[in-house]
């Protein structure tokens, strides 16, 4: 059992992240254990906003740092469930060298917070 999950912190960024316990029990440690991330710590309180299921933790990670990647919009499709979208998102933001423009928004976690 393991999780790809996305918090919204209180400043409006989101946090990407993953892990092999309950993702109820992950966002309140982000919310009030001294080890969590020190984004979140910064950032508290932080609220579940989109949360996938995989059967390996291997994969949950994969994801997070699939999704870390994406853009603040491409995220918001995926958490508003308008996955056809993506696709349309990801070429909006490469440039003629087909290289990416811009910036993510903050969305980092380590292999020690899974």
């Amino acid at each position: 059992m393991a999780w790809m999950y996305i918090l919204r912190c209180r400043d409006g960024t989101y946090y990407t992240g993953s892990t092999a316990i309950d993702v109820e029990a992950r966002v309140w440690e982000h919310n009030n254990d001294e080890r969590a991330a020190s984004y979140t710590r910064k950032r508290r309180p932080v609220t579940l906003a989109y949360a996938e299921f995989f059967d390996s933790v291997e994969a949950a990670f994969r994801r997070e740092k699939q999704v870390q990647g994406w853009s603040r919009a491409k995220k918001e499709a995926l958490m508003a469930g308008r996955g056809d979208e993506l696709p349309q998102l990801s070429r909006t933001r490469l440039g003629s060298k087909g290289t990416a423009e811009g910036t993510a928004d903050a969305s980092t976690s380590s292999a020690s917070e899974r």
